[in-house]
């Protein structure tokens, strides 16, 4: 029965509704004094937009730009505004997303028209206006055969391919004006709600900059992040020259009998990059004598520092690899978290005095026994490890915090190299959609957790929020502090995760509090033609993650 009463659970109360009533009606009704904007709702943990209607007894819950979820579709509505606004006024004009990048998305401007203030100024008032006048995102629903034919006669072969291999009978678009995208998930009901961007200058492009998520009123200072933003530079023009450019263009290389070339050439672009990375170690040895290897989590910090150890040898020098995981403080005195548990990502967890008095030591000649940390006791055991280098040797030293000066605080700047693991996106869906950052990071943990540590996926996905948080606080802030950094993504790596990460999120149950994030990820994945891993090396970054790695972890 359309119109029979029903119950739903929200803010805490039970409220009565009628099946059919839409998600906005309910808001309107019972969370009106809301002081926020209601972006979306969450819907027994699944995302919806404004415009869904509920037919049974459900949970409710609303959706601000404070939630994770509201951020990601904040964006997404802001990118509809931008794409809208350049085609009203240049419809020849190719505007490419690119890189997250100074707290919003690097894009390309391409075209009849070279790119300059005047313009970017023109876009962003074209923008302003398509919020003020408040338009509806509008969804329709086509054949596939219909929305390909539309997006090539737009020219956006890149859409047309991705839909190329979705076995589906019709797909959804979505726009608030003459643009139409593929509708990748829930859109704020109208553009009004979007009103908090700004674009600036990032030559030979532009970013498209959003607010703080603690401040949603608020867009900060440009921090200009050079080294990261040229790393992504040599990543997209690598993938340019093998012609691989979106998801679209891999899955069709993938199903033409190509793949096994493309990883062996990824493969071989990461080893260049190691070799590289070894040599410039090995050109100033005379001075350098520490190399400090940091990044985020399953960024591949640890198959990096064996390969580039490898590379070292190579070249005539001794590596030792020390961990700044054995100098931690007793448990008893380690700083404890938010959450009240032992925050052993803080810098301070770690004996800062005996690691700098070692360092300098070592660097000086002397011999240091090296502490080992015991962590089912919380303690340093009593057996240490001795060492002094010789002419030859050089110190590897792994950890989140290498890249902060205070952690080698008493070693020379001129003795010491910082190599920084990122794992920066190499794809994007298409040239209007592109990959969250942080999503081939957590699809690559999800696996390994699964695999080697007991973890189920809901426990890696309710975690993450947390990881994420001690990155933003101990890495990301120092990335620009890198000599080197090295992209440690592999472009047809989420068509091998598919094989593994698919079923462990299928494992996360739908009323779980992980569900959505699984089934958004579960999504994500499936836009990409599966291949197996039989081709993927055995000293690869990749395999530290799902297995049949020649090295030990």
């Amino acid at each position: 029965m359309k119109h029979k009463p029903i119950e739903i659970q929200l803010d805490g109360q039970r409220v009565p509704a009628k099946a059919g009533e839409q998600v906005q009606a309910i808001f309107k009704k019972y969370l009106d004094k809301s002081p926020a904007k209601i972006l979306a709702a969450k819907m027994n943990q699944q995302l919806v937009s404004l415009d869904a209607t509920v037919h049974s007894n459900c949970r409710l819950a609303p959706v601000f730009y404070s939630d994770r979820e509201g951020i990601a579709l904040y964006r997404r509505a802001a990118c509809l505004i931008l794409y809208e606004a350049v085609k009203g006024l240049y419809p020849q004009a190719r505007v490419v997303v690119g890189q997250s990048l100074a707290n919003g998305y690097y894009f390309d401007f391409g075209g009849e028209q070279l790119l300059d203030e005047d313009i970017l100024d023109k876009v962003e008032s074209r923008m302003r206006l398509i919020v003020s006048e408040n338009r509806p995102f509008q969804k329709e629903t086509v054949s596939i055969e219909e929305a390909k034919e539309y997006f090539e006669s737009e020219g956006y072969q890149d859409k047309a391919k991705l839909l190329t291999t979705i076995r589906l009978a019709e797909v959804r678009l979505v726009g608030c004006g003459v643009f139409k995208d593929i509708y990748h998930g829930p859109v704020a009901p109208a553009s009004g709600l979007i009103d908090r961007f700004e674009l600036t200058m990032y030559p030979p492009g532009f970013v498209l900059r959003f607010p703080q998520q603690r401040n949603p009123e608020r867009i900060p200072e440009l921090s200009p992040q050079t080294k990261l933003f040229q790393t992504y530079k040599e990543t997209k023009d690598w993938n340019r020259i093998l012609g691989v450019n979106n998801v679209g263009e891999l899955n069709e290389l993938c199903l033409s009998g190509q793949m096994s070339e493309l990883i062996r050439i990824a493969e071989g672009f990461h080893e260049k990059k190691i070799v590289e990375v070894a040599d410039r170690i090995t050109a100033q040895r005379q001075r350098v004598k520490l190399a400090l290897i940091a990044g985020p989590s399953s960024s591949g910090k640890t198959t990096f520092s064996k390969r580039l150890m490898i590379q070292l040898k190579v070249n005539g020098l001794h590596p030792i690899a020390l961990s700044t995981d054995n100098y931690f403080l007793g448990r008893e005195q380690t700083p404890l978290g938010e959450d009240g548990k032992p925050d052993f990502e803080s810098l301070i967890a770690v004996d800062l005095e005996l690691f700098n008095r070692q360092m300098t030591g070592l660097l000086a000649g002397e011999e240091a026994a090296t502490p080992v940390y015991d962590f089912h006791t919380g303690q340093r055991s009593d057996k240490t490890i001795s060492y002094k280098l010789g002419p030859d040797d050089i110190l590897l030293v792994e950890g989140i915090h290498g890249l902060n000066s205070k952690l080698t605080r008493s070693v020379p700047a001129e003795s010491k190299l910082k190599v920084y693991i990122s794992a920066l996106t190499q794809l994007c869906l298409d040239n209007h959609n592109r990959i969250n950052t942080s999503d081939v990071r957590l699809i690559r943990r999800i696996v390994r957790d699964r695999l080697f540590r007991g973890y189920k996926a809901a426990q890696t996905l309710k975690i993450w929020s947390s990881v994420q948080r001690g990155e933003e606080r101990n890495i990301f802030p120092f990335q620009e502090e890198a000599d080197i950094i090295f992209n440690s993504t592999l472009i047809y790596e989420p068509a091998v995760l598919r094989m593994y990460a698919e079923r462990f999120l299928m494992e996360v149950p739908t009323d779980d509090t992980a569900f959505y994030e699984a089934y958004r990820l579960q999504r994500f994945l499936q836009m990409f033609v599966p291949v197996f891993a039989d081709e993927v090396p055995h000293t690869s970054i990749l395999r530290e993650f799902i297995g049949g790695s020649t090295f030990e972890y």
